[in-house]
């Protein structure tokens, strides 16, 4: 079996580092294209840790979450009652505390459960975590809370949108009370840009952009795993720096007939959806209004990828440059305000679509 290692985000991981040497006053969150490596990231900051640090993670990608106690259950495990002659319920916080693993998703008995889901108050769930917190640093640690995929929650409400609330409990954590790092991670750009024109968040975060890796950080991973120097061209050809990408190419003998079938494969996924945009007109959401996607705007937005790699945001139409961004064909950079596809694969299907229209 090919294993394959974690390769080269020192610039990254230093950043994270130097972010948890210091004294908790700013939310991070953590943003790049699909695939691009950030969960894996995440992962292996944390798995390098020294123990002083208390993670919490959560991870929202494969959570339904359609109410406020979907998303506080997603939050928490709970602790059972430990069977033997000399164990017990852990009934105190500091128990509690004492039960946590170096990673670990936010530990609850059922007493403090009932109160977290008391009158349906987020504040109720924030107060027992700001509590617990205060419970692992005074044991001589530092709690680090990292929530993967956010953006799952954006449409669930309590009294108005709940991650308004969750930004003021984070702002909590880290400006005001500097009791914990709060990471975010994301990889839908629609939600960051919402974040980054966010007026309560100004000043108040920070942003860690993780992308593809560059032509000569994909050289040296592949080289690690003996590709030839015409099979590194091959990959950078249709790969791009696309982590997910090249770690199939890897684990595959013809690479030079799965890369033209991967390739095949987004041409026609590209061409269907244009073949259904002459039947519908999808309906996407600006504020609180919904616009009508026409497909002369979605192929005026791709045409611009025929000669570029990537273009400005200024001046497109908004809700077919939405559509694209939903749909995961293009990725928005909320920070420099520019847009590319999501992968190379992307680039080249748009390329071979768009090239006679």
């Amino acid at each position: 079996m090919k294993r394959i290692a974690f390769h080269n985000r020192e610039r990254e991981t230093d950043e994270i580092m130097k972010i948890l040497d210091a004294e908790p006053s700013l939310i991070t969150f953590v943003y790049g294209p699909i695939n691009s490596g950030k969960t894996e990231l995440i992962n292996h900051v944390i798995e390098e840790l020294p123990e002083e640090y208390v993670v919490f993670y959560i991870n929202l990608r494969t959570k339904l979450l359609a109410s406020y106690d979907d998303f506080i259950e997603s939050l928490f495990e709970m602790e059972m009652e430990s069977e033997g002659v000399n164990r017990k319920r852990k009934e105190t916080l500091a128990e509690l505390v004492s039960s946590v693993t170096k990673v670990a998703g936010i530990p609850i008995n059922k007493e403090f459960l009932d109160y977290v889901f008391k009158d349906n108050k987020p504040k109720n769930a924030f107060s027992y975590i700001i509590k617990l917190f205060l419970e692992v640093r005074a044991s001589g640690k530092q709690p680090v809370l990292v929530l993967d995929e956010l953006q799952k929650i954006g449409d669930v409400k309590v009294n108005g949108f709940l991650v308004y609330e969750l930004f003021n409990f984070f702002i909590d954590l880290t400006k005001e009370k500097h009791l914990a790092h709060v990471f975010v991670a994301t990889s839908d750009s629609l939600f960051l840009e919402r974040v980054y024109n966010e007026a309560m968040l100004q000043g108040r975060c920070r942003y860690l952009l993780v992308d593809d890796f560059n032509d000569a950080t994909t050289a040296a991973f592949l080289g690690e795993y003996g590709f030839t120097d015409g099979e590194k061209a091959l990959a950078w050809e249709y790969c791009g720096g696309k982590p997910v990408c090249l770690v199939e190419l890897i684990r595959i003998d013809e690479r030079e007939r799965f890369t033209k079938k991967m390739l095949t494969t987004r041409v026609n996924q590209l061409k269907d959806l244009l073949d259904y945009l002459d039947y519908t007109k999808p309906r996407v959401m600006i504020g609180a209004d919904g616009y009508l996607v026409e497909k002369e705007d979605i192929v005026n937005i791709l045409r611009r990828f025929v000669d570029a790699e990537r273009i400005g945001d200024e001046g497109l139409n908004r809700p077919a440059k939405q559509f694209l961004i939903k749909d995961n064909i293009l990725f928005l950079d909320p920070e420099s305000g520019i847009i590319e596809p999501q992968s190379r694969l992307n680039l080249l299907a748009i390329r071979e679509v768009l090239k006679d229209a």
